[in-house]
């Protein structure tokens, strides 16, 4: 068949790679265009563009997929549409340009987490099971008759980036048998059924942290934010009385968690911080104690928690907001 791809980020890769290398022949691969990336604010392609460029495939770069994308797919006479993350909405025009429309690989069971972070919102939910659905793509949310749902493994101590890195590769043999299927007129697809929930995109104020909760829920809730958009909390830093001086002033800091880690300790109050065993722990609102591992201080590079922790003034109260 004559496909036409479309994604963006890193997690598309896997299924664009397998399609070109399958007996069908992607006519396009539709991609946003190029962004600023780094502190330089470099402009720099998609991670789909730079591996459709390597492939030798046709790049239209989009972020809005108007007329003249339609017009420019139409001539091209694709038989299907297919999109991993492409991250814009596909129009009715669009959508019914190839001849069996487009089919969506999306990282949840569905119709659980519709939208545009179901990984993340599934982790922070705690949920038991996850997985993958492979969906006839249609113009209301992620609703579409489903060719495929098949859960998958999800680690108890793996972050959302670690699921959707794992999940991106995982899922390769479903899409290609998914449109092997389309192809051969063999495959079949059925309504979602059960209750339907959001994912929305989360905000970087979604990623802070909340000591007074249980320490499983702000676990989850770690796993959930990491990579993007970031775990983080706020540090209050309360100086050691000097009697010889005037009382210093707390200094307030916000703390990137980039790598936290369950703990059998217990004790510390929820938000306090102390040095135990070497290791820098932080009391949550259920008792149980969980380990700083890996941070970023404001300004600064990622370190160890406890090198961080070392360089904090001497008898200063630690504490997280």
């Amino acid at each position: 068949m004559k496909i036409v791809f479309a994604g963006t980020p890193a997690v598309a890769v896997p299924t664009l790679e397998a399609l070109a290398a399958s007996e069908h022949e992607i006519v396009a691969v539709i991609t946003r265009a190029d962004a600023p990336v780094g502190r330089k604010r470099v402009m720099t392609p998609s991670p789909v563009a730079a591996a459709a460029e390597r492939a030798g495939l046709t790049v239209i770069k989009a972020n809005r997929l108007d007329d003249e994308v339609t017009e420019a797919i139409r001539l091209l006479e694709p038989d299907l549409g297919v999109i991993v993350a492409y991250g814009g909405l596909v129009k009715r025009a669009l959508l019914d340009t190839p001849t069996h429309g487009w089919i969506n690989l999306h990282f949840s069971l569905l119709p659980r987490w519709r939208g545009a972070a179901p990984v993340q919102h599934s982790l922070i939910a705690g949920d038991a099971e996850t997985g993958v659905s492979i969906f006839q793509l249609v113009p209301e949310l992620d609703a579409g008759d489903i060719f495929l749902r098949r859960p998958l493994p999800a680690p108890d101590d793996a972050t959302a980036g670690d699921l959707l890195d794992a999940y991106a590769t995982e899922s390769v043999p479903l899409v290609l048998d998914v449109v092997d299927g389309i192809g051969a007129g063999t495959a079949t697809s059925e309504p979602q059924t059960g209750d339907v929930t959001l994912a929305p995109k989360l905000s970087a104020a979604d990623g802070r942290l909340d000591w007074t909760t249980a320490a499983s829920h702000v676990f989850a809730h770690y796993r959930g934010v990491t990579p993007e958009p970031g775990a983080h909390t706020e540090i209050v830093i309360a100086p050691a009385d000097d009697t010889t001086a005037a009382p210093a002033e707390p200094i307030t800091t916000v703390l990137k968690v980039l790598a936290l880690a369950r703990t059998s300790a217990r004790g510390l109050d929820a938000g306090r911080l102390a040095l135990h065993d070497k290791r820098v722990h932080i009391g949550t609102g259920s008792g149980d104690n969980l380990e700083l591992v890996r941070v970023q201080p404001a300004g600064r590079q990622s370190m160890a928690a406890v090198d961080w922790w070392r360089g904090l003034p001497s008898g200063a109260e630690i504490s997280a907001r």
